[in-house]
């Protein structure tokens, strides 16, 4: 084995119903990096442990969204940080109401309603997951410093999911920063 990919180490929200699904590690809370799997220095720990054997790490990175819409306020995240999904503030990163993409999109709902019309697909939320505003520099530094700190780690890679739902030119803004 020469490389690993493992599952999103970022905070995500805890789901009991149905019981801590595994989608629940695609809606993150913050870019703290403690999850089901471990620590901040468990992971770090892992990960060099990997490289000094010649295994590389490949990091599942969640960066279009946050939790969904219906996630509720409080502290039932995999590091206990606050939030509140209905008024779109996450403070641990920090984003607010202004990071996400509500006033771009088009539809009624706010959902995607037609996946051919690629405006909906990546302005609008997948599955009620809220989404952020990728074009916007705060949020793109946001989104780099995260995966910046897991390159600085000693990852040497990532599987960005749900590509299709961003702008090339926003992942590319967010590319170009990464040590």
């Amino acid at each position: 084995v020469t490389g690993v990919q493992i599952s999103p180490p970022n905070e995500h929200i805890l789901v009991n119903n149905p019981f801590r699904p595994w989608w629940q590690r695609y809606q993150p809370i913050s870019y703290n990096l403690c999850s089901r799997s471990g620590n901040e220095a468990e992971l770090k720990d892992m990960i060099t442990r990997c490289n000094n054997v010649g295994v590389n790490i490949y990091v599942d990175a969640v960066i279009n969204h946050m939790c969904g819409s219906g996630g509720g306020a409080g502290t039932h995240s995999s590091c206990g940080s606050w939030f509140d999904a209905g008024k779109e503030d996450f403070p641990s990163v920090p984003y607010s109401n202004l990071d996400f993409n509500d006033n771009k999109c088009k539809t009624g709902s706010g959902e995607i309603e037609n996946y051919g019309d690629i405006y909906q697909v990546r302005d609008c939320r997948l599955v009620g997951l809220l989404d952020l505003a990728l074009e916007k520099d705060y949020v793109r530094g946001k989104v780099a410093e995260y995966m910046n700190k897991l390159i600085n780690m000693g990852v040497a890679g990532f599987r960005v999911d749900a590509c299709k739902h961003m702008w090339p030119g926003d992942l590319s803004a967010v590319y170009g920063r990464l040590n």
